[in-house]
């Protein structure tokens, strides 16, 4: 990517996140968060990436919600950065799953951690003395 679509994204992903909790919010009945946008090299169109809390049809509801926006969403965006862009991209939203895939590693991990057994004091004494030096 280059340093022009990079800004773009991040100015993107500002201003869309700050209509959703701005002119927007009160349509939305839970927490909607952009986590990433991302501009195709000839401007033409954004990916914002949003996470949503909640349970599945909670989060269904909201993208359904937040796609049937897009066309006021892009306008909205179009008056803020007017000056920016001489043809606003086109919004193109995706759920973003990566609070529920870190909640799910945890429970895994903590699954791990207590199904393996416990090591005894005399293994870990045992591991401190040697220090992980190898004999030369």
């Amino acid at each position: 990517m280059s340093i022009r679509t990079e800004r773009v994204g991040r100015l993107i992903q500002q201003e869309v996140a700050d209509l959703l909790q701005g002119e927007f919010h009160e349509g939305s009945h839970s927490l909607t968060t952009v986590t990433g946008a991302r501009v195709t090299p000839d401007l033409s169109t954004a990916y914002v990436n949003v996470s949503v809390l909640g349970d599945d049809a909670q989060r269904e509801a909201a993208f359904k919600w937040l796609e049937a926006l897009t066309p006021q969403l892009r306008r909205a965006l179009a008056s803020r950065v007017r000056h920016q862009f001489k043809r606003v991209p086109e919004l193109k939203f995706f759920l973003d799953d990566t609070p529920q895939h870190a909640a799910r590693m945890d429970e895994l991990f903590a699954k791990i951690a207590s199904e393996r057994p416990a090591t005894s004091e005399d293994e870990e004494d045992g591991e401190e003395e040697d220090g992980g030096r190898g004999d030369y």
